[in-house]
């Protein structure tokens, strides 16, 4: 029994004993997990940061391209005895800075433990190589290279956009894809195709020694990942239009926006006073000096501002007018001075002939023609009460891309707004409101608020007799494919066979001559057919804003252009010309004429800001 006792006990200690050794085999030499989690904890990754993604403009001139810079890293535990006053002249900084970091990485050094930390960001290539022929004498320290963006052309900062370094809220939202350290675009086209233009980060790996020095690269290379650099993108943006827009808009506040009808492609789109390109590279740098601007240069005007569109929008209850046959293009209102309602009421206007037909009251912009023509709208007998025909309005109002955000590839658009009827219920409440206390929606002001790209896209759509493209900025290109519903046509409410009534009054607005009461003769251009209507949106806290679009040629036509000019006046002192003078330059090629480049020479030395009110 004892010897039986005795062989179990030995068979029971050989059988664990084989059991280890097979486990120590399979951790030694079959399985590597362990032997590389040994070697992880020896290994450094160098991260490479991708070029990033070029920005062309629609003829392949670029709009944003890269050039080199320097980071300078410092691992703090690599870092021994060395010549602070040396590497401060190499680094052409003060001897105070390399002390202060040196204090900062002590205090932090638990926190940093083997970590590589950016010590000093955006080093010019010519520092950089004055400290990589000594970087011998400096170990800790070495340099990262990375790319910045520079700007061959003036085409605004608020249309491109700025990249700057991730901050904490910015990581919460994006924990995958990026870390401290990394860049990303923040506005602007940068922010819009951040996943095309950023790139793939790779890395080199190297490896520690037992005195967590950096010693050799792993397996010579073959575990490194290259980066892949960022896709290109062709805008839809013409570089010289948007840069002589740029120079049209200087010293005014307001914004300045081009489409192409036949596409919606967005040929240019300023917002001024705006960021200058040249302060983008470095944008952190500026800042404060930007966000504390009291015009408000991060503001982007042209897609964020609501508002009040004024005269232009006659246009809108015009065709809704005809759509519901409230009038006809020969049907005459008469104009004294004003619309006059009830005991005082009265609704201003410019002196003209009167009574006006439909035509003549877009070129004359005659304010009383469009009050009859949106009473009868409103007091429409089909319409079982005023709420439901004003939500009819309302509807009409919206098929042309009002009151709601167009859809715009480029970001921060935002809505406008298009008053319904529960609004004006919860306003003068139910039953307390009738079509003359609204009367001002008809031309275009009260509660009606719209960015210039409304405007803009509004004068496309009757470019185009009846629909529109939604407005984008990028192209197809390669690697680059842009949404199938930037090529689809969006219909208005309003038959198309409406439209060549208004265009007539556009027409004749901008070339009847001088004298024959055109609103917008100052905008006629030989041989341009330009097509334009004036506005003056009311302004309470100043002079009055001055308002314009038009689109040429006549027929097939090229391009359509919204102006919008803050605390301008009339809509023929600075947005007809400024716009004018924006279709000539894209036609063209040029300005022709001591007329015109009189008036080019006016409108870019004119000096509005001292106009606009800044809120303090």
């Amino acid at each position: 029994m004892t010897l039986d006792r005795e062989n179990k006990l030995l068979i029971g200690l050989c059988a664990m004993a084989a059991i280890l050794i097979a486990k120590l085999f399979s951790i030694q030499i079959l399985d590597d997990k362990y032997k590389q989690s040994a070697e992880n904890n020896t290994k450094v990754y160098t991260t490479i940061y991708p070029t990033r993604g070029i920005i062309h403009d629609r003829n392949g001139k670029i709009l944003v391209g890269n050039k080199v810079a320097y980071d300078l890293l410092a691992t703090p535990s690599e870092i021994t005895e060395f010549d602070t006053l040396a590497l401060a002249h190499v680094l052409e900084v003060e001897p105070q800075f390399i002390i202060d970091k040196m204090a900062e990485f002590k205090k932090n050094k638990r926190r940093i433990g083997f970590q590589s930390v950016v010590m000093m960001k955006k080093l010019p290539p010519e520092v950089y190589m004055k400290f990589a022929e000594v970087s011998y004498q400096f170990p800790g320290f070495r340099g990262q290279a990375r790319n910045l963006r520079e700007y061959p052309f003036n085409a605004g900062g608020n249309l491109l956009g700025y990249v700057s370094e991730v901050n904490e809220n910015y990581l919460k939202n994006h924990a995958d894809e990026y870390k401290a350290g990394d860049y990303a675009g923040m506005t602007g086209i940068e922010a819009a195709r951040e996943k095309e233009l950023r790139g793939i980060k790779g890395y080199e790996v190297w490896l520690r020694n037992s005195k967590n020095k950096i010693e050799s690269r792993f397996k010579e290379g073959e575990e490194d990942k290259e980066a892949i650099p960022g896709d290109n993108i062709t805008t839809t943006i013409d570089a010289e239009l948007q840069n002589y827009g740029q120079m049209l808009m200087n010293n005014k506040v307001g914004s300045l926006v081009a489409i192409e009808p036949s596409t919606g492609e967005i040929l240019a789109l300023i917002s001024s006073p705006g960021i200058d390109v040249d302060k983008l590279a470095d944008f952190g740098h500026h800042y404060t000096e930007i966000s504390t601007d009291p015009y408000k240069p991060m503001y982007n005007r042209a897609v964020q501002a609501p508002y009040p569109p004024g005269s232009v929008f006659k246009l809108v209850n015009g065709l809704i007018g005809l759509q519901e046959g409230v009038f006809t293009p020969n049907t005459t209102y008469p104009c004294s001075m004003g619309f006059h309602f009830g005991k005082s009421g009265k609704l201003r206007c410019h002196a003209h002939k009167s009574p006006v037909n439909f035509e003549e009251s877009i070129m004359m912009s005659c304010n009383a023609y469009y009050c009859y023509v949106l009473k009868d709208i409103l007091e429409n007998k089909k319409y079982e009460n005023i709420e439901e025909s004003l939500n009819k309005w309302r509807e009409y109002v919206m098929s042309f891309g009002f009151g709601q955000k167009l859809g715009s590839d480029f970001p921060s658009e935002q809505a406008g707004f298009i008053p319904d009827a529960a609004y004006y219920n919860k306003y003068y409440k139910k039953g307390g409101w009738k079509a003359l206390t609204v009367i001002s929606l008809s031309i275009g002001q009260a509660e009606i608020g719209c960015t210039p790209l409304h405007l803009a896209n509004l004068c496309a759509t009757i470019a185009n007799r009846g629909h529109y493209f939604i407005p984008h900025i990028i192209k197809d290109s390669e690697n680059v494919t842009i949404d199938p519903k930037y090529k689809e046509k969006h219909y208005t409410m309003v038959d198309t066979t409406h439209f060549p009534k208004v265009i007539g009054g556009m027409y004749r607005a901008v070339n009847s001559g001088y004298g024959s009461g055109g609103t917008a003769s100052i905008a006629a251009v030989e041989g341009l057919d330009i097509c334009g209507k004036t506005g003056t949106a009311q302004n309470p806290h100043g002079d009055d804003h001055s308002v314009f679009i038009c689109f040429a040629p006549k027929d097939n036509p090229k391009i359509a252009v919204a102006a919008f000019i803050e605390n301008g006046g009339f809509g023929a002192s600075y947005a007809a010309p400024i716009a004018s003078l924006l279709t000539e330059k894209y036609l063209t090629g040029e300005i022709c004429g001591n007329e015109r480049k009189a008036l080019e020479k006016r409108m870019m030395e004119a000096n509005l800001l001292h106009k606009v009110r800044i809120k303090k």
